[in-house]
């Protein structure tokens, strides 16, 4: 039976689940959300980087990607700190739409899949 790790799990969530060389993360969210959208999207691909690093992979080995966005009119805004943060030709399969999130501070949140 093949292992599953947890990441910082609480009774809620974990942070990543890995499971047969697939890595998945729990929605992430920017630490500060008086930042704006900009900042808040370079903050959460920021935890990304740190949680894939954490099993030992990185964004060069996305599949997928979940966006949510409060109002989906900060997508332009979102996407050129998300292309700068791809690596060329490295793009995920990705849907990105308007969302009611859990906080009213939170811009935007992001959940990908990677592989080892």
């Amino acid at each position: 039976m093949s292992r599953i790790i947890r990441t910082d799990a609480n009774p809620v969530l974990s942070k990543a689940v890995e499971y047969h060389g697939f890595i998945y993360t729990q929605g992430v969210v920017a630490s500060d959300t008086s930042k704006d959208i900009t900042a808040q999207t370079a903050d959460v691909l920021a935890q990304i980087d740190a949680l894939l690093e954490t099993h030992g992979t990185d964004k060069t080995r996305l599949l997928q990607a979940h966006i949510w966005l409060k109002d989906i009119a900060d997508r332009e805004a979102m996407n050129k700190v998300w292309i700068s943060w791809l690596p060329e030709n490295g793009a995920p399969a990705r849907a990105c739409v308007q969302s009611v999130l859990a906080d009213p501070g939170y811009l935007v949140e992001i959940m990908v899949t990677a592989c080892r």
